[in-house]
């Protein structure tokens, strides 16, 4: 089975339009009170880590693996409750960077469903109502 998203970084060619996909998710995130909580004041450390973290996933340099190790989402994602609130804000936000990112134009179902994916996977709060 062939993965799409390994292709992405060929395609697009260079770390630019990773950077600015991720100041735009920031952006967003900085603004938004479901998902602010959950990071840290310092926002540029996880900034680094997401950019480094989806050029390499997209088939660039493994500049992530080489500082981090093995990506271990789910594992990294664990001390933060993440619900489906969490989980549908981060996507909403993710998807709205690549509409502002042209150079993600070719990808953006590939990307958009590789998002949207992940995101679901971290989620780890059970939102069961008690009585």
């Amino acid at each position: 089975m062939e993965d799409p998203i390994v292709e992405i970084y060929a395609g697009i060619g260079s770390d630019a339009p990773f950077y600015a996909l991720v100041e735009a998710f920031y952006r967003e995130v900085e603004e938004d009170s479901v998902l602010r909580s959950l990071y840290p004041d310092d926002l540029e450390p996880g900034k680094r880590h997401l950019v480094w973290f989806l050029i390499q996933r997209c088939g660039g340099p493994s500049h992530y693996g080489t500082e981090r190790g093995h990506p271990k989402l789910r594992v990294r994602h664990m001390p933060f409750r993440i619900g489906a609130e969490e989980s549908d804000a981060w996507v909403r936000h993710m998807l709205a960077a690549l509409e502002v990112t042209p150079e993600f134009g070719p990808y953006q179902a590939s990307l958009s469903r590789y998002f949207e994916e992940s995101a679901a996977f971290l989620i780890n709060k059970s939102e069961i109502p008690t009585i």
